[in-house]
């Protein structure tokens, strides 16, 4: 099987941190254009078939044995070829066993050292979630090697990552902590993955949570349950991760284009998250909304592959920035370019008000969050214990 050392690739000190970390990664299709595909948290590269299938125009693997006709030839010199891997701590990548050796810095640096392993010196980066703050990293780190950039359901990290807080996201939450097979974390990945109408939507005979649900179970019992030490560790990294200004300035100085793909129904992403982080890459960026959930590119899987194919073509063509973006020219947040003017001390200050005022906002619901998890858990706990005088209480 196709693996990576990471090690072979990067310096004495990046080698050093990584303990022999093997990525497992596959290749489709054939062609001069090169996309790289970075999955997101708990997921592996096979979450991206329906990506790889409009690009690559296969999901056979370049490794395996294929029937006639089902390869991508590229022969019209117009070819696609995608990698997509699993990122340390998930599927047939290894797990390393400290927290510390996960962040969305080193993932990045495992990523560029796929693309050095496969000899390319450029590609279009497409990451998920997670994914898509690694992506955002990589470009930072090598602007250079960057032909364009899609951020699908992204945010930017940190207090970013917490979830909207209500009802549904709480009840989530306490469902996702207790799922210990396949088929608990199959039903509470649908709810994360999927709006609600999507789920409930006939097919056939049954819904589509039923279909789904079916190859959730059998996707999960063949990859396994993701580890504790990968899974803390993922966790740590989207934490932990963090958009500098001197990695917007990075990556907006290189002027490759950027679509920021979101889905509306989003429980995991804010959608408020991914337009604020469009606007700090104005003009490069452009906005793609789409009625999905977290995982808009499996419930809008037409969508998301025109407007990324749509990106590879304008990234081709070299069209301008300014006609490839739909924000509006003036946009809260930082105001990329031109990258030489310094923002105003009113400006500077207003701005840092707001980010002080979003930012205490999400701790509070945070600690709510928290406070009606352990509230439920206490209620529960009580209730097994003597459940004729707790109900009788609680009415």
């Amino acid at each position: 099987m196709p693996y990576c050392e990471v090690g072979k690739y990067q310096n004495d000190v990046d080698a050093n941190c990584n303990n022999g970390t093997k990525i497992f990664y596959r290749t489709y299709g054939q062609g001069p254009i090169k996309v790289l595909l970075i999955i997101g948290l708990a997921g592996t590269h096979n979450s991206w078939d329906p990506q790889i299938k409009a690009l690559a125009g296969t999901i056979t693997p370049n490794d395996a044995e294929s029937p006639a006709g089902d390869r991508s030839s590229g022969e019209d010199g117009g070819g696609v070829e995608v990698c997509a891997f699993d990122n340390r701590g998930m599927g047939l990548s290894s797990v390393p066993t400290k927290k510390s050796e996960y962040t969305t810095s080193i993932m990045a640096k495992d990523a560029i050292a796929v693309m050095d392993h496969l000899g390319w010196e450029k590609a279009h980066v497409f990451g998920h979630s997670m994914g898509a703050m690694i992506a955002c990293k990589l470009a930072a780190m090598v602007p250079e090697r960057v032909l364009s950039l899609a951020l699908l359901n992204v945010t930017g990290g940190g207090y970013e990552c917490i979830p909207r807080i209500d009802r549904q996201t709480l009840s989530i939450a306490v469902r996702f902590l207790k799922a210990k097979t396949p088929e608990q974390r199959a039903a509470v990945d649908l709810d994360t993955h999927y709006s609600k109408e999507y789920l409930e939507e006939d097919v056939g005979t049954t819904t589509r949570r039923a279909v789904l649900y079916r190859e959730y179970v059998k996707g999960i019992s063949a990859s396994g349950m993701q580890s504790n030490c990968g899974f803390d560790g993922q966790i740590n990294a989207c934490w932990t991760h963090k958009l500098s200004r001197a990695d917007l300035e990075s990556i907006c100085s290189a002027g490759f284009l950027i679509s920021v793909i979101h889905g509306r129904h989003d429980v995991i992403a804010q959608l408020g998250h991914a337009k604020r982080l469009a606007k700090k890459l104005y003009p490069y960026a452009r906005m793609v909304e789409l009625p999905g959930g977290h995982l808009v590119s499996h419930e809008r899987t037409e969508e998301v592959n025109d407007a990324l194919l749509e990106l590879i073509k304008a990234s081709t063509s070299k069209i301008s920035p300014y006609d490839w973006t739909n924000l509006p020219k003036k946009s809260s947040g930082w105001n990329m370019t031109p990258l030489s003017r310094k923002s105003s001390p009113e400006g500077s200050r207003s701005s840092v008000v707001v980010d002080i005022v979003g930012s205490l906002q999400m701790f509070l619901m945070f600690f709510f969050g928290l406070f009606m998890l352990a509230y439920e858990f206490m209620r529960r706990g009580v209730s097994r214990l003597n459940p004729v005088r707790v109900n009788a209480a609680l009415t």
